[in-house]
């Protein structure tokens, strides 16, 4: 029985460490909870809350939740956000999925030990090849909006529209995007071009 004990331990300390063992668990709960135990979100474009806390795993040596964590929190929410909506459940009935291209994150207070949030998360829109999707972290002690994410959601194996298709059975025309986020996707698409350019991908581009 010792010896059983001493494996099992010695598994789960190989699992932590060798593995990001709590984010392998956490995300396919956080599906699980939304698909089995939270009711399906018809509006795409609906604001999704998923609450949370900060432990003392998330802090760093200045004792607030590390901007690394922000990012984790947001990809755990927008896991379930896109599996309340259907996004999820549409991309793997078309043989597809969705990687994420790019973020942006600005931080504009800290979040302190065991203080608590909320991650409130919306599909911002989408184009050709992507969906956008905005994460905001509100203290829920006061209501401040201490950071804002901002993700571009890259479909491999289909487009956007036909996800949103699949979802609403008919052809839905994207939402205007907010003015600030064509900015930025404008800067990403600048930025593969001079990344193009200086590995010399554009000129193979040009000559195909």
């Amino acid at each position: 029985m010792l010896e059983l004990l001493v494996a099992l331990l010695a598994l789960a300390l190989a699992y932590f460490a060798l593995l990001d063992g709590w984010y392998l668990v956490r995300v396919p709960c956080a599906v699980l909870r939304a698909r089995l135990l939270q009711p399906r979100v018809r509006d795409l474009l609906a604001e999704q809350s998923y609450a949370g806390r900060v432990l003392p795993s998330d802090l760093d040596l200045l004792l607030h939740m590390n901007n690394a964590r922000y990012l984790r929190e947001a990809d755990v929410a927008r896991a379930a956000h896109l599996t309340r909506c259907g996004v999820l459940e549409a991309l793997r009935a078309l043989g597809a999925r969705a990687v994420l291209a790019a973020s942006c994150a600005r931080y504009r207070r800290s979040l302190r030990l065991f203080e608590p949030f909320e991650v409130r998360t919306r599909l911002l829109g989408w184009d050709d090849r992507a969906f956008y999707v905005e994460a905001r972290f509100i203290s829920l002690r006061d209501g401040f909006v201490c950071a804002l994410l901002r993700s571009r959601q890259h479909v491999l194996g289909t487009s956007p529209e036909r996800v949103v298709q699949h979802l609403c059975k008919r052809r839905v025309e994207p939402p205007e995007l907010p003015a600030d986020l064509q900015h930025w996707i404008a800067y990403n698409e600048t930025s593969s071009q001079l990344l193009r350019a200086e590995s010399g991908l554009h000129d193979v581009l040009k000559d195909q």
